[in-house]
């Protein structure tokens, strides 16, 4: 198992050691913001690709790189949710295809409840929940990666919880 480096959270040394150690943990993001793997990958690949091109290998300029990253993911899924709103006038509603048999095995049904209710939410409160609760993001940070005000972000929140309780409330 290779070493594990002690990197702080205030900033990463080059753009190889920011994307081995938060790459997953990005993917992980843009899966829930565009609900597909293949389409996420590609969202991250293309943040890191722009930030190696604008601020080379070295991330020189940047103050904190994982946030400039993580804000590149959130704006990258932005565009990709507003081409497939522009590409497509109408979207019929979306079928999600069967999982695959271990992850059934491994999600609990409560947890695939949550996830289906996830996906219900408008993708403001969406990325909102997702950024709080799954990234562990503060308010502050969440509305700097959104470019919110923090009360736009805490009244998202308040509300995408309300409207997450009331779909858990209704689900079989």
């Amino acid at each position: 198992m290779p070493p594990v480096l002690d990197v702080d959270s205030s900033g990463f040394e080059d753009v190889d050691s920011l994307y081995h150690h938060r790459r997953l943990e990005l993917v992980r993001l843009a899966v829930l913001l565009v609900d597909d793997i293949p389409t996420a990958e590609d969202v991250v690949q293309d943040a890191f690709t722009a930030v190696y091109r604008r601020h080379g290998p070295r991330l020189v300029g940047l103050d904190n790189p994982e946030g400039y990253v993580r804000r590149c993911v959130v704006n990258a899924a932005r565009s990709v949710l507003r081409r497939r709103r522009t590409v497509r006038s109408y979207v019929p509603p979306r079928t999600v295809p069967a999982p695959p048999p271990e992850e059934e095995v491994l999600l609990r049904e409560e947890h695939q409840e949550v996830l289906l209710a996830l996906r219900r939410l408008t993708a403001r409160q969406r990325q909102v929940i997702v950024l709080r609760y799954w990234s562990n993001l503060s308010e502050e940070e969440i509305a700097d990666t959104l470019g919110l005000s923090r009360g736009t972000v805490k009244s998202t929140a308040s509300r995408g919880l309300a409207a997450l309780a009331r779909r858990l409330e209704e689900a079989p």
